[in-house]
């Protein structure tokens, strides 16, 4: 997989094994291969060593917490600028639906690569021991499922992706 990432003002291509998940995996940024051991250490939280420095990483939002800085990102794909005029033009792209509280994934109603339709049941999440249904917010295609029954989520966590 192939993403681009902005850092420091500076765009860079990031190639990432598919599938990619706890274990040593190579990276190639911009042309370099770089070795990373990924840990999950529990949803949300990972320990990755890149080049032997060790980083604890956070999910928090639209944001992620490498020790104490913390990083704000934005998911795009690039098949959704296709098309474009601009940026920010109409409401086409990729949608996340996030976590509106802290709380409980008690059922997870779509996998990647369903079709839903607008307001359709994606995920269902129980916080203070009440349970919210949350629905797509257009019609389109599941691209990727974040969370699995029983994960911890947090305020803001992305959840689900549909384009």
């Amino acid at each position: 997989m192939t993403v681009w990432l902005e850092i420091g003002g500076k765009k860079r291509r990031v190639e990432v094994p598919a599938g990619a998940a706890d274990g040593a995996l190579e990276c190639v940024v911009d042309g370099k291969t770089i070795a990373v051991d990924v840990r999950i250490l529990q949803a949300g939280v990972m320990s990755l060593v890149v080049e032997g420095r060790q980083y604890r990483c956070v999910l928090d939002g639209d944001g992620i917490l490498v020790g104490e800085q913390r990083f704000e990102f934005e998911v795009e794909d690039p098949r959704s600028l296709r098309g474009r005029r601009g940026v920010g033009a109409g409401g086409v792209g990729p949608k996340a639906v996030k976590a509106p509280m802290p709380g409980r994934v008690v059922r997870v109603l779509v996998s990647a690569g369903d079709e839903v339709v607008e307001q359709q049941g994606l995920v269902v999440i129980e916080a203070m021991k009440m349970q919210n249904e949350l629905k797509s917010p257009k019609a389109g295609r599941v691209i990727r499922v974040a969370v699995s029954v029983d994960d911890t989520v947090g305020a803001g966590e992305v959840l689900v992706v549909v384009e």
